[in-house]
């Protein structure tokens, strides 16, 4: 059987533990970004949805105390969060910035009718509530057409969705190599103590006593990874707000802060309690196995 030094064997049982607080570090600062991109989607969804907007084009003959009468019922409706009244003139201004020319010198004329732009509220934005919306507009004789894009919150929908699910999935994953790499790191400090361990218990140490100051040991290395993380996360999100204010919220920040430290230190402190109840149950060869 092969035996290190004393000395070669502390340096290892500190190098070791160093790489667990390193790998715990890593590990819950990917774990941190998969949750706020799953908590940030609600923020990105509320963005996403402003963007839906049902146009209601005007007969080109209607009256300004028409178009009013109509813009003004329509902020009432239930499922209007707001409504904007376009003129063709501006209508006409909004196409030549998108277009880069104006195509009413080749018309002569102005072809836009006015129209009221429409800003859903959330829990109208499903493809049958549009399809019924629309139904009840068109039985207006002032409204000439009506136009949204189709399957666009259907899509946003879908999109997060699949974006909550491939974060839960990797969380979950994240979590699972934590639990592996802080695993084998705390096994080399547990195992240049196992003769402390069964000493422990020949004198009468109960097996909870014994454990004890290891699962501490391991839930402060959680902790202390979760701190550093933590913090990485949070520059992070500070540094992205700057040109990515619309993108990034920060929403549930401190919640997710909260959840890194809860995860570091549960973690941390089911890797020493797993390691050290091996050397528990171990039998005598095994105390004098080197890895």
């Amino acid at each position: 059987m092969k035996y290190l030094p004393a000395k070669n064997l502390t340096q290892r049982v500190r190098t070791a533990y160093f790489i667990s607080v390193v790998s715990i570090s890593l590990v819950l600062f990917i774990l941190g970004i998969t949750a706020l991109l799953i908590f940030n989607g609600r923020h990105v969804k509320r963005e996403a949805e402003k963007s839906v907007i049902v146009t209601v084009f005007l007969h080109e003959d209607t009256k300004p105390a028409d178009i009013d009468r109509i813009t003004k019922q329509l902020r009432v409706e239930p499922y209007v969060r707001g409504a904007v009244y376009v003129s063709p003139e501006q209508a006409t201004r909004i196409m030549v910035e998108e277009l880069g020319q104006d195509f009413t010198d080749a018309l002569g004329y102005n072809a836009l009718p006015p129209s009221v732009e429409l800003n859903l509220k959330p829990e109208y934005l499903s493809e049958d509530s549009i399809v019924l919306i629309k139904q009840k507009l068109q039985t207006n004789g002032k409204v000439k057409e009506i136009y949204y894009q189709k399957n666009l919150t259907t899509l946003i929908n879908r999109n997060l969705q699949r974006l909550s699910v491939s974060g839960i999935l990797v969380a979950v994953l994240m979590l699972l190599v934590a639990v592996a790499l802080i695993g084998n790191a705390v096994r080399l400090s547990v195992h240049a103590k196992r003769f402390v361990i069964r000493t422990a218990l020949l004198v009468g140490g109960t097996r909870s006593f014994v454990r004890k100051p290891f699962v501490i040991r391991t839930i402060i290395a959680g902790i202390a990874g979760a701190s550093f993380s933590s913090l990485a996360l949070t520059f992070l999100v500070l540094f992205l707000r700057g040109s990515f204010n619309e993108i990034i919220s920060g929403e549930g920040l401190w919640g997710i802060v909260a959840l890194i430290y809860a995860c570091g230190a549960a973690v941390g402190g089911f890797s020493g309690f797993v390691s050290v109840n091996r050397y528990l149950n171990a039998g005598e060869e095994e105390l004098y196995f080197q890895e």
